[in-house]
């Protein structure tokens, strides 16, 4: 039986096999614990985790002191939110977001109002932009904190990260971005863009699930953060826990993999999703979804009005693997808060798919994906007694 086309490659993505390849000594004759002072297998997984931050560090042009790994984007988001907001309670307790933010953003922000704090959470525009002006306008004397998205996982757009820096460097207010969906895939430097903290991930990368990083600024100004996890001191003691040295090492080696062939792999990408938006412009009634040129390259969300949003994934599933949204919120009943901030109905939310081209995809991939893609709307609009094409 042929398995269906991945084309969800914003959910997650296939580890690459030179990635698998350095990680597997040290699931086994390197197995030591990196916290392991006193010997040669701990020194071992030391100085693979040393090598590994550096990379990482490396990569977004940080110290590699200033690299904190978690389990995920999740942790490092619920560590730079959480962790700010009880450091610098006593400063002020408001901090600014975006709607079209990912849960592992909005969660901990309702979290901490349940707690008294306030948070501001900004619109976007028809593209999916934040307004600049309603950012700085929305500062206040006791914000402490802007959390803003790098690259939206369902609609794939780019932030001005380093504008929203700037304004957030002149106001003396810390400024947060979720990289998960743009690391080694857009060029980011957080001395130029002016990022105080940045999480990051391996599994949108080709790496291993279950290991990210916070970036964490040292000077200029040094970042105060809460520790959420406590048990040990590891990691500057902001997050305790014993360091999963095979996942590092893969982390490493997949964004160092990316960013080896950055320019070639989103020129590539660029033109799949082309390839694939220009045969979908056969059909009318469609939509696309965020700014049509600052996006991933990989990303393509579009709305097809006129049709049931779940009837088309399932007329889809035999041949292509994609999602309406978000993979941590597809357990919902409920159409996507991005879509909805788009101005979306909630029907022309919900009659929307995510396409999330890969490193593995190709021409002919994205060719039969166009055509079950055409056929299927066809079907369903005409079952629904739409007009004719």
């Amino acid at each position: 039986m042929q398995r269906p086309i991945y084309l969800d490659c914003h959910a997650t993505t296939p580890v690459d096999e030179r990635v698998l390849e350095v990680m597997l000594p040290y699931f086994r004759e390197s197995f030591g614990n990196p916290a392991s002072s006193g010997h040669f297998y701990g020194w071992e997984a030391e100085a693979a985790v040393k090598q590994s931050r550096a990379v990482l560090a490396e990569a977004i042009h940080a110290a590699p002191e200033e690299i904190i790994f978690t389990s995920g984007a999740t942790e490092a988001n619920n560590l730079a939110i959480k962790g700010v907001a009880e450091a610098y309670f006593q400063k002020g307790r408001h901090l600014i977001t975006v709607r079209t933010e990912h849960n592992a953003i909005l969660d901990p922000c309702a979290y901490l109002e349940s707690l008294g704090f306030e948070v501001t959470y900004l619109p976007v525009q028809p593209d999916g932009l934040l307004d600049l002006g309603l950012l700085e306008q929305a500062i206040r004397p006791d914000t402490v904190l802007v959390s803003v998205m790098a690259a939206n996982n369902e609609i794939g757009v780019l932030q001005p990260l380093a504008e929203i820096g700037k304004i957030c460097r002149s106001h003396q207010v810390l400024f947060h971005t979720d990289a998960a969906q743009a690391i080694a895939k857009i060029p980011l430097d957080v001395e130029a863009m002016q990022i105080d903290l940045m999480s990051i991930t391996a599994h949108k990368v080709y790496g291993p699930k279950g290991i990210g990083a916070l970036y964490v600024r040292r000077r200029n100004p040094r970042v105060q953060l809460a520790p959420q996890l406590h048990g040990g001191g590891h990691e500057r003691g902001m997050r305790s826990g014993t360091l999963y040295t095979p996942q590092i090492v893969g982390f490493a080696q997949a964004v160092a993999i990316a960013l080896e062939s950055q320019v070639a792999g989103e020129m590539q990408l660029t033109q799949l999703r082309q390839r694939l938006w220009q045969q979908l412009s056969q059909l009318e009634r469609i939509y696309l979804n965020g700014h049509p040129t600052l996006r991933l390259a990989g990303n393509l969300n579009v709305s097809f009005e006129g049709v049931d949003g779940q009837a088309l994934l399932l007329g889809l599933q035999p041949v292509m693997a994609v999602s309406s949204g978000s993979a941590c919120t597809s357990f919902k009943n409920s159409p996507s808060h991005v879509l909805m901030a788009l101005g979306h109905s909630e029907a022309l939310a919900y009659a929307s798919i995510r396409f999330g081209i890969g490193r593995f995809n190709t021409e002919a991939e994205i060719d039969r994906a166009a055509d079950c893609v055409i056929q299927t709307v066809k079907s369903l609009r005409m079952a629904k007694g739409a007009i004719a094409y």
